[in-house]
């Protein structure tokens, strides 16, 4: 099974008849290294569950590939639609059919919504500006995007993020592509080159770019079911892991044994950590192909 869905995700990136197809791909298999990325505190990967009774890694590779086309037919969007208010207003729409899509393939749980939201704004960015495709501009494109108003979209989504956001006035996914997704580029981004430049693993540097995301952000998924007090501890075992030497040293991986039992008995989970987390390795994959391309 684990097999089977690796060679679904990456047999696009080979056999794409066209950029949309190509890009919808980068970001699955995106999602896919994300989900499949142990251990991760709280959150689910191969090996566990983390803090959520509904979800497993089955789930949710199904649910990324279920969700290919709704990916695709962002990145077309970027091709093909220019005014930034017809843009934000397609994309918008097929970000709504794309919930639907997952719902559809996952029986009512929400494995992708806020994955939905952010690597959509960031592969739409990607395709529309094809000779830059730098982290630091998609980044920047994709928050102009977001910042455009979309008038079909719904006042209030009633999603647990959402309430977080006015229960505690933090800025949530919105405010975070908003701004050009500064944990991205600023942060998860520089992480995953710095653990790499060390000599690190590839798996124990995306352990730590996830770190670095979780020590600093507002992340309504842990606000939502353990509010402030569980943000403040998820943001410091963070932090204690990555000055214990992050995941690649025997204690760094002490501390990130102990976070990811505090974070299950809190019943908190990560979840905005872990979209941001995998819109950088979109950002990476992107950039290194490009880097490819052009020394080929």
């Amino acid at each position: 099974m684990r097999e089977n869905l690796a060679m679904n995700a990456a047999q696009p990136l080979r056999q794409a008849p066209d950029l949309a197809d190509r890009f919808g791909a980068h970001v699955v298999q995106a999602l896919i290294d994300e989900v499949t990325l142990a251990p991760k505190p709280g959150l689910v990967d191969i090996r566990s569950c983390g803090a959520h009774h509904d979800l497993d890694w089955k789930l949710m590779c199904a649910s990324a590939l279920a969700l290919q086309p709704t990916f695709v037919e962002l990145a077309r969007a970027g091709i093909e639609t220019q005014p930034l208010l017809a843009l934000r207003e397609r994309i918008g729409a097929i970000g709504r059919v794309g919930e639907t899509r997952m719902l559809d393939a996952t029986g009512g749980v929400n494995t992708h919504r806020g994955a939905i939201w952010a690597l959509g704004l960031l592969v739409t960015a990607a395709a529309r500006e094809l000779l830059d495709l730098a982290p630091q501009a998609v980044a920047a494109r994709a928050g102009s995007i977001a910042r455009v108003q979309d008038r079909h979209a719904p006042a209030r989504t009633g999603n647990k993020g959402e309430q977080a956001c006015l229960d505690y006035s933090v800025g949530g996914a919105r405010g975070q592509a908003q701004a050009g997704f500064p944990h991205v580029v600023d942060v998860a981004l520089p992480e995953l080159v710095r653990s790499r430049l060390r000599g690190d693993s590839e798996t124990a540097a995306r352990l730590n770019a996830l770190l670095a995301v979780m020590a600093s952000l507002d992340d309504t998924c842990v606000l939502a079911r353990g509010g402030p007090d569980a943000l403040a501890e998820m943001q410091d075992g963070a932090r204690r892991v990555l000055e214990q030497g992050g995941a690649a040293a025997l204690a760094g991986r002490r501390e990130l044994k102990a976070l990811d039992r505090r974070l299950v008995e809190l019943h908190v989970s990560p979840g905005g950590a872990a979209d941001l987390l995998a819109a950088a390795l979109f950002l990476d994959r992107l950039q290194r192909e490009a880097a490819h391309t052009s020394n080929a």
